[in-house]
């Protein structure tokens, strides 16, 4: 059995799916439509980074999520999902969007709006420059909460990666405060990411708050494949429980780790990470070594995986 997986803000790179653009019409459909739905010229910011654009959330989350159903759809055309033994889709944070459009839970049309308003209400969410998140290498996450607890630190765990990587959120000044104690645990690294907000914490609060008015807006339908939830890492196709726990997911902590165990106790063998880079498989592949795991990010990988199957 299958699951595919799609990538999330930080997989992000320069003329990511191109070559799907430059060779499939499948892929220059999907650009078309984004750009028609979201006023935005995606081809600019994703293949030449004009503005440089490209790392900035408002445009990062559109662009990712343009770029993956691209090659989704490319992938569609060589292997008929039907026949494949497919059962389960996930995504980790603006990911789990494209899951659901993957799943027909929504349409390309109304993921493009609900992402545009995601990114740009959580570029807004709060003053620049005064929050943010840090990456934490060598303390996994639950020993990292207890520590945030023991510490009395003002920051969460806003992903939960791997067991060796684990991303907080908070404050500029308490992540710095924070840094200094952490170190002290022996983490091995720590690294501040390139964001423009503390996501998945309760400063995002508010913008979770504008999202769900919109998300009311959007028809749910159930799931064609289970969705695994990033904000209790639980599977279901019920379109009532995919619109809950998409309503808590900006301000909530990402289970990346929960969901990959789920995937692992319902039996699933075969994971195939869909869109640009490979986190995704690098964080799986250090959660469990019990899955086949395979990557479409460039055409020779697609050819790959067909010659494999």
């Amino acid at each position: 059995m299958t699951a595919i997986i799609f990538p999330g803000q930080g997989s992000q790179y320069v003329g990511m799916a191109k070559d799907f653009y430059d060779n499939y019409q499948e892929a220059k459909q999907v650009f078309e439509e984004v750009e028609d739905i979201s006023k935005i010229n995606i081809k600019d910011i994703i293949f030449e980074n004009k503005a440089n654009l490209l790392d900035i959330t408002q445009y990062t989350q559109l662009s990712i999520f343009c770029s993956s159903i691209s090659i989704l759809e490319v992938f569609k055309k060589h292997f008929d999902l039907d026949k494949l033994p497919i059962s389960f889709c996930l995504g980790h944070s603006l990911g789990e969007y494209t899951a659901l459009v993957a799943s027909d839970v929504f349409s390309i049309s109304d993921c493009t709006k609900l992402l545009k308003l995601r990114g740009e209400l959580m570029h807004n969410a709060y003053p620049k420059n005064e929050s943010g998140m840090l990456a934490i290498i060598g303390i996994e996450c639950e020993k990292l909460e207890n520590i945030i607890n023991s510490e009395k630190l003002n920051i969460v765990v806003a992903n939960d990666n791997s067991p060796q990587q684990v991303v907080v959120s908070g404050k500029k000044a308490d992540l710095i405060k924070s840094e200094k104690i952490l170190l002290k645990y022996n983490a091995k690294k720590i690294l501040t990411l390139n964001v423009s907000a503390a996501f998945h914490s309760k400063i995002m609060s508010h913008a979770e708050n504008e999202m769900k008015l919109y998300l009311n807006k959007i028809n749910f339908k159930n799931s064609k494949y289970f969705i695994i939830s990033n904000y209790n890492a639980q599977k279901t196709t019920e379109s009532s429980v995919i619109f809950e726990n998409l309503s808590k997911q900006m301000s909530n902590k990402v289970k990346w780790v929960e969901s990959i165990k789920c995937l692992e106790k319902s039996g699933e063998t075969s994971i195939i990470e869909i869109g640009p880079g490979k986190v995704l498989t690098g964080l799986v592949k250090r959660i469990s070594n019990n899955f086949k795991i395979s990557n479409i990010n460039k055409i020779e990988d697609l050819r790959d995986l067909f010659d494999a199957i």
